[in-house]
Order: structure tokens, then sequence, then C-alpha cells
């Protein structure tokens, strides 16, 4: 991917951020790069509540892109005293080029200039004496299955939409993404999407699945995990009647982008999912 398929844009908020231009979708489009990052992502995540000392914790970084989420996260986390993994994902770094190309801009990067610029080359990192950043450049559906790449304690999901990108978000890659996870380490995951079929997806393939707080003018966005527990607002019965009467909440597969009501048998699997049997 060209640096040239990326231009500046000025939000609603102000801010300026990137824009791809292939398919017209705009980083972090509400409220800009590192505020979106920092409540969509960190402040979900509960470092200081969930970081063990001592013990290492794992972020998975998925859609690199311009960096801002990673940022927000080393800022985040870099007061933190336990040994981190930071490991960043992508199939192309153009996107984060751009961005150093365009510091007057996107001034969150600027402080990191000089790490990002490393880590392209070097692709680890000693950032801190505690924060060791990883790249991984390739396709996340792989990169994901290396078993030298930790199991993570946290995910920042941030592909693109699943129109334009459907493979990162159909059943069958979230649910190798499930069985990689596994059930030693308790995981979050977060992303900017309500949908109901990216969360009927979500619950198919195994995870546990609840709401997320609201960033700019959107009123809610997702979280899943592969315990209840963790879940601050789980999805509740009345999600059950949305899945039942939408016009799209069948569930992603192969790789065509298709939306539409889901079949019984869908419907079925996810009424019966343990999250609603709990009472």
């Amino acid at each position: 991917m060209l640096e040239s398929q990326f231009e500046i844009v000025d939000l609603k908020s102000g801010i300026k951020s990137l824009r791809l231009i292939e398919n017209n979708e705009t980083f972090h489009p509400g409220i800009g790069p590192i505020a979106e990052a920092n409540i969509l992502h960190v402040a979900q995540h509960r470092f200081a509540e969930r970081v063990v000392p001592e013990q290492t914790f794992v972020l998975w970084d998925v859609g690199l892109g311009a960096a801002a989420n990673v940022v927000a996260a080393i800022d985040a986390l870099k007061d933190l005293s336990s040994p981190i993994e930071i490991h960043s994902f992508d199939r192309s770094l153009g996107a984060l080029r751009f961005a150093l190309e365009h510091l007057d801009a996107l001034d969150y990067l600027a402080p990191y200039h000089e790490a990002a610029t490393r880590l392209m080359t070097e692709h680890v990192l000693q950032l801190t004496p505690h924060i060791r950043w990883f790249l991984h450049v390739g396709d996340f559906r792989d990169e994901m299955l290396n078993p030298n790449i930790p199991t993570p304690d946290s995910i920042f999901y941030d592909p693109y939409s699943p129109r334009g990108n459907v493979d990162m978000w159909n059943l069958d890659h979230f649910r190798n993404l499930r069985t990689r996870v596994g059930d030693t380490k308790t995981l979050i995951l977060t992303n900017y999407t309500r949908a109901t079929y990216v969360r009927v997806t979500w619950l198919l393939a195994g995870f546990f699945v609840g709401v997320g707080t609201s960033i700019g003018e959107k009123e809610e966005t997702s979280v899943a995990s592969n315990s209840l527990d963790a879940l601050k607002a789980p999805l509740q019965d009345k999600f059950l009647q949305r899945v039942r009467v939408s016009h799209s909440s069948a569930p992603l597969r192969g790789p065509a982008y298709s939306t539409g009501p889901i079949d019984t048998v869908d419907c079925e699997a996810v009424m019966n999912h343990p999250q609603f049997q709990t009472h």
C-alpha cells in the first residue's frame, strides 16, 4: 500500500486525521486519533487494574495503521513497572510512513518518531526498561498463529471495516482467533463496531460480547472476551430480539461481504450461547 493512497483530513472536532483514499475510510473519524484511542481502547482495558506485578502483560495492537492506538497504550503503560510486550500487526506500513512524514498534522506521533522509525527497520524495540515493542508485517490471520508470539491479555482490534476487509471479520477468522487466545488468560478485545452481525459473528465464534463505550456521535461500541465476568455490560436478552428481527444479523462467512437476516440454525445457536443461559 503506497503512501500516496492517504491524505490528511480535518475532522468535525477540529483534529486532523488521515484517510485511505481508495475506500474513503477515515482513521478515527469521530473525535480524533488519540482521544478515540484512549476512550475506545485504553480506558476499557483497565490496564492499572489488570497488569499484575512481575507478570508479563501482552497487548496485541491489530491494525497498527498510523500508530495512534499504540501511542495511547504506551503512554498509559509506561508508568507501570511490570514487564509489558506490545505486538503491533499490519499488512502494510504505508499509513505509518505517511504519518511520520506529516508530523505537523499528526503531532501525537512526534514523541515516538525515532522509535517508530527504528521499529520499521528492526521489528523489535526495547522502548522503555519494561516495555518491548514488536512489529509483525503480514496477514494477521497468519501472523497470529506464530507460536513465538505470546497469548494476549488485551487486543486492540482496529482493522479496516468489514465491507472492504471481510477476511478480518468473518466467522472462520474469529473462530481461529478464539482458539488462538484460549482460556489460560482473561482476554479483553475492543472495537469500534456496534453492528449486530459482527456481534453475532463473535458470539458464534465462542466469545462473550458486551456493549462498549460511546465515542463521539457513536452511542456505543463493542467489547469481546473469553470470560463473561470480564465484561462490564454484557449483551442482554433484548439483544436476542434484535437478532431475530434485524435484516442484517447473519454472521459474516467466506470471502464476500454479504449481510442479511439470520437463519434458523445460527439464530438457535446464538439463543443457546452460554452468555444468555445464566438466569
